[in-house]
């Protein structure tokens, strides 16, 4: 283990834009009773970690700045903490530790419950996985564990080609359903070629004239501009649930709801070593493809995240931390 006391990390002293973002040498940590060690290779970027340095997103969990942003961790257990059972030195992991408390991923070294790690999938490396556990845990819980999608249900997925929505048209492939989502056109065929049975370009027509009787819809949008969970309401067959993931819901979309027979429920993801464990073994056996649209180093997190913010990013991005 290195014998350093500090480390490289992306740190903020301020929020706001991209620019806010910079390289500093910060205090490395050490695990405590039941914690690990990880020396991170890769680290996944994700739409709350823009939200949360301009001050939305988990801002009011972390506080004010300064602090480290980044959930998504893969890399190689360094040190285990007095109590730990389920990993060792050396073994590849990766997870989605502490969230919404900081987990400080835009780092070299992060420090976690052992059990908000897993061995990471064995079939891809270290920038693969770390596109993985947020988005990945994000669409496996709100499908299986929110809306409790069963075989031959109709599940419509909004934001189908993102970091979210890759994964959640497998997982509902998966699980029986057939599955709906909403993309650019540019993005059918790859989406088809992941297990969409259905697609619908929402720049050319309105996806609720477009869909109809459905059981779940995944919204990765929310009611913001488009108010996108609201008119997902009428796509929904009675008795049918909607899943909102960056919005949350209000009293008004309940109310909606409840009025048409429907149930609109919240969601936040949070961390989960089994069902982690469970999409690995999918990668692993091929059922599961991962889709990274871009590598860039630990140094350009501010460039990720500017292309993040643009809304287009095919899959995930990742900071490559190890070099």
């Amino acid at each position: 283990m290195t014998s350093s006391p500090t480390m490289r990390a992306i740190t903020q002293d301020t929020f706001g834009g991209p620019d806010v973002l910079r390289l500093a040498d910060v205090a490395r940590p050490e695990p405590l009773p039941t914690e690990v060690l990880v020396r991170v290779h890769a680290a996944g970027v994700n739409p709350v970690d823009w939200k949360t340095r301009e001050g939305g997103g988990m801002a009011g969990v972390l506080g004010e700045p300064p602090f480290i942003l980044g959930w998504d961790v893969s890399g190689v257990v360094e040190a285990v903490g007095f109590g730990v059972h389920t990993l060792e030195v050396g073994d590849e992991v990766y997870g989605m530790p502490w969230f919404p408390r900081q987990a400080g991923a835009y780092a070299e070294y992060v420090t976690a419950p052992a059990r908000q790690f897993v061995r990471k999938p064995s079939t891809i490396g270290h920038d693969l996985a770390a596109a993985v556990p947020l988005a990945g845990l994000t669409a496996w819980q709100a499908l299986v564990d929110a809306a409790g999608v069963e075989p031959g249900q109709r599940v419509l997925i909004h934001a189908a080609a993102g970091g979210v929505g890759h994964f959640a048209v497998q997982f509902a492939k998966h699980l029986g359903a057939y599955v709906i989502g909403t993309a650019r056109e540019a993005k059918h065929e790859w989406l088809r070629s992941l297990g969409a049975d259905e697609l619908v370009d929402y720049t050319a027509v309105r996806f609720e004239d477009a869909v109809k009787d459905v059981d779940v819809v995944i919204d990765l949008i929310g009611d913001g501009v488009e108010e996108t969970s609201t008119r997902s309401l009428a796509t929904l067959r009675p008795g049918g649930t909607l899943v909102a993931v960056p919005s949350g819901v209000s009293p008004e979309l309940v109310a909606a709801a409840e009025a048409r027979g429907l149930v609109a429920k919240p969601y936040l993801v949070e961390p989960d070593g089994p069902s982690l464990a469970r999409i690995a073994a999918l990668i692993d056996e091929g059922t599961v493809r991962v889709e990274v649209e871009d590598v860039l180093p630990l140094a350009e997190a501010a460039e990720a995240h500017r292309r993040g913010e643009q809304g287009r990013t095919r899959g995930k991005l990742v900071l490559n931390v190890a070099g």
